[in-house]
């Protein structure tokens, strides 16, 4: 065996022993992220309703889709772009920063985890659309705000 050969072994053998060390200190770190976001967050968490938002506020939004493509090509918001929900923290880079941005699924459970992802990584303009698309469409979709006020004057 040959020095090179050696040497390489060794090295091969010294990031295998150290992988389950780094890969601890990975899950610490992300551990005191979600921490300090939880210690700090808002009680809503995110969290939004379809009568908070005007109608005139969806168009200024960057609206997420977080089902799968199945689901998305049967029906959504119109307007939305469609990433499920495991790949949102991976294509971060294409979610703004400067804008609002909604996340929404079937119900809002697999948007909230999309959601908080995004929130502990940084994006502060992320909301999760409670109820998800389901109680969006029962709400009454881009009018739920305007139906939710008129039906507080009555």
């Amino acid at each position: 065996m040959n020095i090179r050969t050696l040497v390489l072994w060794a090295a091969t053998a010294g990031s295998l022993l150290a992988a389950p060390h780094v890969h601890a200190d990975n899950k610490a770190i992300a551990a005191d992220e979600m921490e300090a976001y939880l210690e700090f967050v808002d009680y809503g968490g995110g969290v939004i309703f379809a009568e908070q938002i005007p109608k005139d506020e969806w168009p200024k939004m960057m609206v997420i889709d977080a089902r799968d493509a199945a689901q998305f090509a049967k029906g959504h918001i119109p307007g939305a772009v469609n990433m499920d929900w495991r790949q949102v923290l991976a294509k971060r880079s294409t979610i703004p920063k400067n804008k609002p941005v909604l996340i929404y699924c079937n119900t809002g459970s697999l948007s909230a985890q999309a959601g908080f992802a995004l929130r502990v990584a940084g994006w502060d303009n992320v909301r999760i659309l409670q109820g998800g698309m389901e109680e969006w469409k029962a709400k009454g979709g881009f009018d739920a705000a305007s139906k939710a006020t008129s039906k507080a004057k009555h």
